[in-house]
């Protein structure tokens, strides 16, 4: 677990709600982790450095290269799956020495949840993701995985499986041994005020899914109602996970997600604790 405070290199012992931050959190401590900045036990004793948001694009830099050297080495592909709001924390990324030294070409990147909007409407996950960073670094576009927003929600779910469950058998993605679902290389990701992480929002049915990879919404809380997203089992069988969430109003999220509130089991980011944790 981390917080964000725009105060510099300073650590705090962790008093939730005490301190007006912006945070980007790690869940499961084990495996979870924000670039390197900050690591916390998921104990009573909780150490908590405050870094400034630029530190934080910094250490992810650092962090997701590493990565990408490390799988390449290893599998000779880098599996990356994208959120909406780390986004722009991954910036230092398209510039020197980052953008030279990663070998792009071996990049597959996909998208953790997507509206159902041409790819060119403002609301499209997508177009975010393009527009901030794919574009801005030569990976080849057919090694970026997106919906076919011909199709209503329930349609485009379905095809996004058949794409993963293709890379599967190409070998492209790797599977979990222990439960069989797709384990990709990074996932980075963030959190709603709400607790919910992908589009997997607070008492909807696609949060106890557990045998799809790809499931979809009709009516989302928030527009555009019409989304597909991946499935806790999915985001789970991760080999990292990053979570970045910022913004004060997050705190009571945070608050429950670590401390096990009483409200905590409805929330979708404490339901991925509980999965494997």
């Amino acid at each position: 677990m981390s917080l964000l405070s725009p105060q510099l290199g300073q650590k705090y012992h962790y008093n939730p709600l005490r301190d007006n931050v912006s945070s980007p959190i790690q869940v499961k401590s084990k495996r979870i982790h924000v670039a390197g900045l900050v690591k916390a036990s998921m104990n009573n004793n909780k150490d908590v450095h405050v870094l400034s948001k630029e530190h934080l694009a910094v250490s992810l830099a650092k962090y997701v290269s590493e990565l990408s050297e490390k799988y390449i080495q290893e599998k000779g592909r880098f599996t990356v799956v994208l959120s909406p709001g780390p986004i722009k924390y991954l910036r230092k990324l398209v510039e020197s020495p980052y953008r030279e030294s990663i070998d792009w070409s071996k990049w597959h990147i996909f998208l953790v949840d997507e509206r159902v909007v041409p790819k060119t409407n403002v609301d499209s996950n997508y177009k975010l993701a393009n527009d901030g960073f794919i574009s801005k670094v030569p990976i080849p576009p057919l090694n970026v995985s997106t919906i076919d927003d011909a199709l209503p929600a329930d349609g485009a779910a379905d095809v996004y499986e058949t794409t993963l469950r293709r890379l599967v058998t190409s070998n492209v993605i790797s599977t979990s041994s222990q439960t069989g679902f797709p384990k990709f290389d990074l996932m980075l990701l963030d959190m709603g005020p709400d607790g919910h992480v992908a589009s997997l929002f607070p008492g909807y049915p696609a949060v106890n899914e557990t045998n799809k990879w790809v499931t979809y919404l009709k009516n989302a809380p928030k527009p555009p109602p019409e989304r597909i997203t991946f499935t806790l089992p999915v985001i789970n069988a991760s080999s990292n996970i990053a979570m970045v969430v910022t913004g004060a109003g997050k705190a009571d999220a945070v608050y429950s997600a670590l401390e096990k509130s009483p409200n905590a089991n409805n929330l979708p980011i404490q339901k991925e604790q509980n999965m494997y944790g």
